[in-house]
Order: structure tokens, then sequence, then C-alpha cells
């Protein structure tokens, strides 16, 4: 009898039963996901179901991506104009530091060594506004390879810093006090000049000779760069420094870099990483990122149920097609296959949309941000508090494919009980009141 039965399943088109996705089957659950008028309210759901699992793979793929080109660009940014690796003094002041250069500079992995002087002043201006700033010494030939800062002068140029008589200003402290190229700023400093009646504090005006805008707003309103030898005398430092940054090909490859550099020293020094100096920034950072991801994922798993009721409704509602179908051939296997074919298309389709969706987004971040701000008339995502001018948004692959994978797991997991449900119907007890 069971050879009879799958003799005529497969006469009539239902395809054989050890025979995964047949024709029929397709054809069928294509036509289950095609709901007519009296199934509106089915199709309705399964709507929803789509809807939410494409929102849900696209914000996930958009808030990634987003944290993703938050890190990259501070990381950049951050590690732009400081160095990888910061050289500081034990037994002495660095007064060969000019040796001590080449020597760094000579080690395998090192790209460049910048030799600092560094002071905290209040910087002011002739309209009366003051703020705080660090004043950065250093070579004007250092600063050139210093692309973050040489290649983003947004007004004036470095002829008067390689002079040695200019300073170059971040825009932002330029638009807090007022002054363009050529003004003069005042700068003050708490280590001055040591007289009978106490220490006095050094005053000095400097003419501005150029404006950069590296884009993150904490350097470009605190930063002043100062020639090394002027430096050197406003600070008291004749002759030394007070660190050398070391600017290395992968900042990831620190740790086998610092036994060379102690070698190449040839003294005692002290060793500072960028993981170090940012430790608690990153950290936070990724820590947010891992519960964002665990949050939005929860947005999918709620699609993912949604997919579950939409096909218990809509076995409850196709029992007599299926109990049809059951005494024409088809078997149970089958059953359960149409039903697991129409509730993963929703999952497959929705995932597709919420990744064209985000990448679609992605790419337009700022476009979008810009437009949120004009329709509001607010500033979103001011630079002032996300250190950022732009809003940045880099896609790894190996993140969108998880996210691709997880939500398509989700939406198979919730089919398999539906599927099953319609698979265990009994034919007899569904036509009973038929």
């Amino acid at each position: 009898m069971a050879e009879a039965a799958v003799d005529r399943s497969s006469k009539s088109g239902l395809g054989p039963a050890g025979k995964p996705f047949s024709t029929f089957e397709r054809l069928v659950a294509w036509r289950y996901l095609r709901a007519r008028r009296k199934e509106a309210f089915i199709s309705v759901i399964a709507g929803f179901s789509f809807v939410g699992i494409m929102l849900g793979v696209a914000t996930l793929i958009i808030v990634m991506a987003v944290m993703n080109g938050f890190r990259t660009e501070l990381v950049s940014r951050i590690l732009g104009i400081n160095g990888h690796m910061i050289i500081q003094p034990v037994d002495g002041p660095f007064t060969d530091y000019a040796d001590l250069v080449k020597k760094f500079e000579a080690v395998p992995g090192i790209k460049m060594a910048l030799p600092l002087v560094e002071g905290q002043v209040l910087a002011s201006s002739q309209t009366g506004g003051s703020t705080g700033a660090l004043v950065r010494g250093t070579r004007a030939e250092d600063l050139s390879k210093l692309k973050t800062v040489s290649d983003n002068i947004k007004s004036g140029d470095m002829v008067g810093f390689a002079a040695g008589d200019g300073v170059l200003v971040g825009t932002g402290m330029a638009d807090q006090l007022g002054l363009r190229v050529g003004d003069l700023i005042t700068l003050t400093s708490p280590e001055g000049d040591v007289t009978p009646m106490g220490v006095n504090p050094r005053i000095k005006s400097y003419k501005i000779s150029g404006l950069f805008k590296i884009g993150m707003s904490e350097y470009d309103s605190s930063i002043i760069y100062m020639p090394l030898e002027e430096s050197q005398l406003y600070f008291n430092a004749d002759g030394l420094v007070q660190s050398i940054e070391l600017f290395v090909n992968n900042p990831d490859d620190i740790d086998n870099l610092k036994p060379k550099v102690e070698e190449a020293a040839g003294r005692q020094i002290l060793i500072t990483d960028w993981r170090q100096r940012n430790q608690t920034f990153f950290s936070a950072l990724e820590v947010e990122r891992n519960v964002m991801f665990m949050i939005l994922t929860l947005i999918v798993l709620v699609a993912a149920l949604n997919i579950i009721s939409g096909l218990i409704m809509l076995v409850k509602d196709k029992g007599s097609d299926i109990a049809i179908l059951r005494t024409m051939g088809a078997s149970a296997g089958a059953i359960m296959r149409i039903f697991f074919m129409t509730g993963a298309a929703i999952g497959i389709v929705g995932t597709i949309a919420g990744v064209l969706l985000g990448v679609l987004v992605c790419v337009n971040i700022e476009s979008i941000r810009q437009f949120f701000s004009w329709v509001s008339g607010t500033v979103l995502f001011d630079p002032q508090l996300y250190f950022l001018s732009q809003l940045p948004a880099e896609m790894d692959i190996s993140e969108t494919v998880s996210v691709v994978v997880m939500a398509l797991t989700l939406s198979f997991i919730a089919t398999i009980f539906p599927a099953w449900r319609a698979s265990r119907l009994d034919p007899v007890q569904a036509l009973r009141y038929e």
C-alpha cells in the first residue's frame, strides 16, 4: 500500500517522498504566501514578520557599521597626531635626542621618531577671549611628515612655522578666540622666570602662521604647534626634549618592537604605548558595541516569533487543505517541507531586503544625517560631543555575514515547530467537521 501511495503521488505531480523541496512542494508553499482576501489577516502577520526581519537586519548592520566607523576614525585621528609609542627618560633628560631619533628610526618597523616638548598654557587673544591649550613643540621637518596635520592646513601655511617665528593653531581654538592667520595669540605659562619675589608667569605673543583642522574637535580646539627651539626657550627646556614619540608601521605589533627600541636606546627609558594611554576609552567602546549587538538581536528574534504565530494561524486555516493533500498521497515530510519553505521564504527575503537597506543607509549615512539635521533644525551628532566632524560608517564583511547567518538561523528555527505541527495533523480529524 505504501508503495502504491508513493507511486500515485509521483504520477499526480506530488513528487516522491524522499525528494526534498520538489516542484509540487514549492508551488504549494508559494501559493500559501499569496493569501486571498479571506486570508488577509494571515497575510498582514506575514508582512509584519517580513518588515520586522528586514528592519532588524538593517538596524544591526547600520549600528555595527557606525560603531566600527567611530572606532576606526577615532583610532586614526588619535594616533594620527600621537605616537604609537611614547619614550620618556628615566635616568636623565633627553639632551642627545637627535642621535636617539636616528637610532629609533633605524629600527625595522619604526616609521618616524618625533622629539617633543609639551606644556600647558593659557591661550588668549586681543579681543579678550581665553582658553586652555596644549603646546607641542616639534621640528618643522617632523611636522611635515605628520600628514594628519600638514595635509589639513585650512588657512595659511607652514612657512612661518619653518622659519621659527610662527605657530599653528586648530580651527576650533581660532574660532573660539576670534583669531585668523596673521593675528597674534598670547600664551601664558605658570612655569616662568624665577625672581626673588617667586616664579613669574611667562607671557609671550606669537604670530599665527596657519590654521589646521584634524576633524576631531578635542584636538582642533586645544592644540598649538610651536617650533621646537622656540618651545625649548619658552618652557625653560633649552637643548632637551621631554619625550620622543614613535610612529610604527603596524600599531598591533607594539609588543614585538619594545625590546628592539629598548636595545636601540642604550639607556633606561620608560615606554608607554597607545593601548595603555587609551585603554579605558577603547574598552568602553568595545563593551558598548557588544551590548548594542545583543540588544538589537532581540528585534530579529521578535520578528522570528511573528513567523511562528503567522505559520500557526496558517496551519489552522489550511487544516482541510492539509488533510486533502495527505489523502492524495502527500507524506508528512512533504507537508512539513511545504510550511518550512513558507516560513523560510519570509526570513530569507526579509534578510536580503535588510542587507540591501543597511548597505544603502551606510553608503549615504552622512547625507541622511544632514537631511534630518535640516528637517529638525538641530545638530545631530554634535562634533563637540562626538569628537568627529562627520558621521562615519564602515561595514565589516565578517560582521555582515554573521548578522545574515544569525537572522537566517532564527528564521529557520522559527519555522520548525509550525511545520512539524502541520505534518502531524490527522486528516480524519481535520475533515470530520468539513
